[in-house]
């Protein structure tokens, strides 16, 4: 029974590129064929799927506008609310802001000294690590 035939995955490879070369060179003609036969007017464009392209006057888009425009207008009368406006905050009350952030600003620099000065004394009563690990300065006994 013969073998079956394996096909290298780069010789299927070149054989694609070459045919997509090759199919690349037929389209270039094909539209060159039909850029002949086409009138004179212009490039044609793509045929597209669907219903052609509307276009609409201007008179036809002032109409519009103002219809819009109409619709909006009775919908803001039914609501009967016009949009909140905008909050602004008084001297009085801006005053009491920036009193009560210079507190806290204030209380967290004392805790923030307070814990340095605790840290700094507790420096002061510890010995040192290099002065506890050092040996005694008596000479040594010779024997």
């Amino acid at each position: 029974m013969p073998r079956p035939r394996i096909i290298q995955p780069w010789l299927l490879g070149a054989a694609l590129v070459g045919l997509e070369q090759s199919r690349q060179r037929v389209e270039a003609q094909i539209t060159q064929i039909k850029g002949l036969l086409a009138p004179r007017r212009g490039p044609t464009p793509a045929p597209a799927a669907g219903k052609p392209k509307r276009t609409i006057s201007a008179a036809g888009r002032r109409r519009i506008a103002a219809a819009q425009r109409k619709r909006w207008a009775a919908l803001k009368k039914a609501k009967g609310e016009s949009a909140p406006k905008k909050r602004r905050l008084s001297p009085e009350g801006r005053r009491h802001i920036i009193e009560a952030t210079r507190k806290r600003w204030a209380e967290l620099r004392a805790k923030k000294a307070a814990k340095e000065a605790k840290a700094s004394a507790e420096k002061v009563r510890k010995p040192s690590a290099r002065k506890a690990a050092k040996p005694s300065a008596q000479p040594a006994a010779a024997e």
